[in-house]
């Protein structure tokens, strides 16, 4: 597993998400309500739609195509229509700094 630099702390307000390119792979960045940052595969498991176009409620992310929401941290679904987990990354702040573990 190696870092990844994928944003500086500022570049994300808190309850927010992007879309992030680690090695090819589309990953979806968010930063929770408390200000901590979580990255996840972009890609909603009961429907391939990004999860970065979704909005984040706490620490939680919601599908913007049906409503799924999943947890941040683990990403676990946390309603439905999704059942289904999606990968959920390691992620570090050093500095100003956001890394993604990959």
């Amino acid at each position: 597993m190696s870092s990844h630099r994928v944003a500086g702390v500022t570049d994300l307000e808190p309850e927010t998400a992007t879309q992030v390119v680690v090695d090819g792979e589309e990953i979806c960045l968010a930063r929770a309500e408390d200000g901590t940052f979580h990255a996840l595969v972009d890609v909603c498991s009961h429907e391939e739609f990004p999860l970065s176009d979704g909005e984040v409620w706490g620490t939680e992310i919601e599908c913007a195509r049906h409503g799924s929401r999943f947890n941040l941290e683990t990403g676990l679904p946390r309603g439905l229509p999704a059942t289904g987990p999606v990968r959920a990354f390691a992620v570090k702040v050093e500095g100003d700094d956001v890394y993604v573990e990959k």
